[in-house]
C-alpha cells in the first residue's frame, strides 16, 4: 500500500468511526431462535415468516453468515461470557442446583470459579454495565452470579427457561419455586415487587385480580429504562439476554391472533414469539436512535443456538435449509443468524454478508481488546490453572480495516452425557476448518453413544405443521473414526451436509482427526456433582419460593 493510499485508510477511519472509548454496546441474545424464523434468511416470502424491523435492519448491517455458537444454551452462555470455546469452560447443560463439594474450582454449572467475564474487564475499563434476562451461567454462589462476573446491575433468572407469566422453574418439595432475581447497588435478592398474581396464565392473561405481564415486556421495560436513563457521557455495555424464543411457547394472545391462519399450534406460536421479539428490538433500536446514542453504538444481535425441533416439532422451531437443530453438532443446531449494526459501523460495512468464521466467543476479545483496548489474558484463571480464552478480536474484521478473516478453526463441542441435560466428559466433537480449498467441516459422534448424532434431518420451510409425520429424534447418522462411516463435509459446496467426503478426502479426514485427538487432550471437564438439596432448603426459606445463591462466597 503506498503512502497516499495508507493515509486515504487513516483520513476514512477518522471520519467513520467514532473514539472507542465512546462506544455503547448493545449485546442482544436471542434465545432459540431457527435460522428459518428470520426474514432475512428465507428465500420463501410467506405470511409466516413476519420480522419486518430485523429484517429492513438487516440492510444496514453487517449479517454474520458464519457465525458459530454451541449446540446448547448454558455452554454457549459461558463460552461468550468467559471468551472460550466451550470445550474449555462448559459443554454441560446441568441445572443450576448442582454441586460437587470435593471440586472448589469447577464442581457447579457453569463458569468455574476462577474464570474472569467479560463485565469485568469492561467495567474496570470504564463501561456502565448491565445485564438484562437469562444467566444460566451457574447461581450456586454470589461468584457465579452476573454481580458476581462484573454486571453492575441485573434483572433477570438463573435457569435455562421459566414460565413467561408465572415465573415457575422446577420444583421443591412439590412446590412451584420462582426464578426472578434483581441486583443492583440497593437490592440483591427474588425481584417479588414484579410478580405476577396467582391466576396469570397463558391462559387468563387479563386476570383482573392484580399485575398479569409478560415477561418479555417486563425485560424490554428494564432495558428501555437503562436506556432511558443512562449518563451519555459514560459509555453504556447492556447485554440484554431474552427469554424468546425458548419453551414454553407462550406469547401474549394478540399476537397469536395474528397467525390464526396457521393450523399447527406449535408453529403459530413461534412466529408470534418471533414477531413479538421484532417489536421489541424495533422499540430497543428506535429508542436509541431518539435518545441520540445510535450513532456510538455497536449493536450486535445473533442467537445462542439454533432452533429447538426434536421429536415431533412440539419445539415450534425450523432451521431449514439447515440440517438438524439444537442439542446437534449440524449446522442447525451451531450455526445461527447474526448480524452487527449500529452507528459505529462504517457505511461500507453496512449491507453486507459476511462469510469470515466468527463464534460466540470472539465478542470477549472483540469488546475487550478491540473496543475498550485492554489486554483480554486472564491472568486468574492462568494461576488457578484454568485455560486460557479462546477468543479473536473481531473489532479489524467489523470495520473493515482488516478483510480477511483472523479465524481459520472453530472446536466444537460434545458431551458424553446419555440425557440431553446431563452431565458428562467433555469431548470435542469435531472442527471447521477454513483453508485454501474451502470451509471443511469434520464431525465425531461420542463413543458412549455409538458414535450417533441425532437430528439427521431437514425439516422443510414450514414445519412443523399438522401432516408432518417426521420425528427427528429418530433419525440419527454414525460419525465415526473409519472413513466409511466418518462425516466430512465441504460446507462451500455442500452447506446442507448432504454427502460426506471422508472416504474420499481420507487424508484431509485423518488430519482432521488427529486435530481432534491433539485438541481433546487439553478439554476443561470437571465432575459438577449432583442436584445439592441445599439449594432447595435456600429457595423454600431463606429465598421464600424463589431460586438464588446458596453457598458462601469462595472469595470471601
Amino acid at each position: 500500500m503506498s503512502h497516499d493510499e495508507l493515509l486515504f485508510v487513516v483520513m476514512l477511519l477518522t471520519i467513520t468511526l467514532p473514539s472507542v472509548a465512546s462506544v455503547h454496546i448493545i449485546h442482544v441474545l436471542a434465545d432459540d431462535l431457527g435460522w428459518a424464523e428470520l426474514g432475512f434468511n428465507r428465500a420463501l416470502n410467506d405470511t409466516d415468516t413476519r420480522t419486518p424491523y430485523i429484517d429492513q435492519l438487516s440492510k444496514e448491517s453487517l449479517i454474520m453468515n458464519r457465525f458459530y455458537v454451541d449446540k446448547i444454551c448454558s455452554p454457549s452462555r459461558c463460552a461468550i461470557q468467559t471468551g472460550r470455546a466451550p470445550v474449555h469452560v462448559n459443554v454441560q447443560n446441568v441445572v443450576p442446583e448442582v454441586h460437587n463439594s470435593k471440586d472448589q474450582e469447577g464442581g457447579y454449572q457453569g463458569i468455574p470459579v476462577s474464570m474472569t467475564g467479560m463485565a469485568e474487564h469492561m467495567t474496570a475499563a470504564g463501561w456502565e454495565t448491565h445485564l438484562v434476562g437469562k444467566w444460566d451461567a451457574g447461581m450456586a454462589t454470589p461468584r457465579h452470579s452476573p454481580r458476581g462476573r462484573g454486571y453492575k446491575n441485573w434483572l433477570g433468572y438463573w435457569h435455562h427457561a421459566n414460565d413467561y407469566w408465572s415465573f415457575n422453574e422446577e420444583s421443591c418439595h412439590m412446590k412451584p419455586v420462582k426464578d426472578l432475581w434483581r441486583a443492583n447497588g440497593t437490592l440483591e435478592g427474588p425481584a417479588r415487587d414484579l410478580q405476577n398474581c396467582k391466576t396469570c396464565s397463558q391462559a387468563n392473561q387479563s386476570p383482573g385480580d392484580g399485575r398479569c405481564q409478560y415477561e418479555e415486556a417486563l425485560l424490554g421495560d428494564e432495558v428501555r429504562s437503562i436506556i432511558r436513563d443512562h449518563n451519555q457521557s459514560t459509555p453504556l455495555f447492556l447485554f440484554w439476554a431474552m427469554h424468546l424464543v425458548h419453551m414454553p411457547l407462550q406469547v401474549p394472545a394478540a399476537y397469536l391472533a395474528k397467525f390464526a391462519h396457521i393450523d399447527d399450534k406449535y408453529r403459530r406460536s413461534m412466529h408470534a414469539m418471533v414477531n413479538y421479539m421484532d417489536d421489541e428490538l424495533a422499540q430497543v433500536v428506535d429508542l436509541l436512535k431518539s435518545t441520540g446514542m445510535w450513532e456510538n453504538t455497536l449493536f450486535v444481535f445473533h442467537s445462542d443456538n439454533g432452533g429447538e425441533i426434536m421429536a415431533a416439532g412440539i419445539c415450534g422451531g425450523n432451521n431449514w435449509p439447515l440440517r438438524g437443530g439444537k442439542f446437534s453438532n449440524w449446522e442447525g443446531g451451531i450455526r445461527v443468524a447474526g448480524l452487527v449494526s449500529g452507528g459505529v459501523l462504517p457505511p461500507q460495512r453496512r449491507g453486507q454478508r459476511e462469510e469470515a468464521l466468527v463464534t460466540g466467543w470472539d465478542w470477549y476479545s472483540t469488546y475487550v481488546q478491540g473496543v475498550a483496548g485492554r489486554d483480554p489474558t486472564d491472568h486468574r484463571a492462568a494461576a488457578a490453572g484454568l485455560p486460557a480464552i479462546d477468543s479473536v478480536d473481531m473489532w479489524p474484521l467489523l470495520t473493515g480495516t482488516n478483510s480477511t478473516g483472523p479465524r481459520s478453526e472453530v472446536i466444537i463441542g460434545d458431551t458424553s452425557a446419555m440425557t440431553f441435560n446431563g452431565d458428562g466428559n467433555t469431548l470435542v466433537g469435531g472442527l471447521i476448518v477454513r483453508d485454501d480449498t474451502g470451509l471443511w467441516k469434520l464431525l465425531l459422534g461420542a463413543k458412549d453413544k455409538l458414535y450417533l448424532i441425532d437430528q439427521d434431518v431437514r425439516t422443510g420451510p414450514k414445519w412443523p405443521n399438522s401432516s408432518s409425520h417426521l420425528v427427528p429424534l429418530a433419525h440419527a447418522r454414525t460419525c465415526g473414526r473409519n472413513p466409511r462411516k466418518g462425516c466430512l463435509f465441504n460446507l462451500d459446496k455442500d452447506p446442507y451436509e448432504m454427502d460426506s467426503l471422508a472416504s474420499v478426502e481420507e487424508t484431509r479426514f485423518q488430519r482432521m482427526l488427529a486435530r481432534v485427538d491433539e485438541l481433546q487432550k487439553g478439554v476443561y471437564s470437571p465432575d459438577r456433582g449432583k442436584k445439592d438439596t441445599a439449594a432447595c432448603t435456600a429457595a423454600t426459606s431463606k429465598y421464600q419460593g424463589y431460586w438464588g445463591p446458596w453457598l458462601p462466597d469462595p472469595y470471601a
